[in-house]
């Protein structure tokens, strides 16, 4: 099981733009892994941000993120980014990296995912 360290989050303002980086602390590397980005708004349930194949190639957007974020991997160092453009108040939450070595394409599905990094908190204020 993989260790996932989250940094990158705090405070911004609406239209600003924040970087999240998510590395691996312990556990196989991150090129054998299908990779996402949770998060989780106060009184919500977790859900499906962003997500990236295996390869690193194909990457997912859920819908109210799409065109603003971007995932990014990078093996060779086993780091993981998600860069937030265009920062929403709709887009605080507390922001989770997952790892799923079993597959090839990342899971809507957090319960597919076998490790999780702590969380980092992003608030965007208007």
């Amino acid at each position: 099981q993989e260790r996932l360290v989250e940094s990158g989050g705090g405070l911004a303002h609406t239209g600003d733009s924040l970087r999240l980086s998510c590395v691996l602390d312990d556990g196989p590397a991150f090129s054998l892994s299908a990779m996402a980005w949770f998060r989780q708004a106060p009184g919500k349930e977790r859900e499906f941000v962003a997500g990236i194949s295996r390869s690193g190639v194909t990457t997912w957007y859920s819908n109210p993120v799409k065109g603003r974020f971007a995932i990014s991997k990078d093996s060779a160092k086993n780091t993981l980014d998600l860069q937030m453009n265009n920062l929403k108040p709709e887009d605080t939450a507390v922001y989770y990296c997952a790892a799923d070595p079993k597959r090839q394409t990342p899971s809507y599905d957090e319960s597919d995912y076998d490790s999780w990094g702590q969380g980092t908190q992003v608030t965007v204020s208007s």
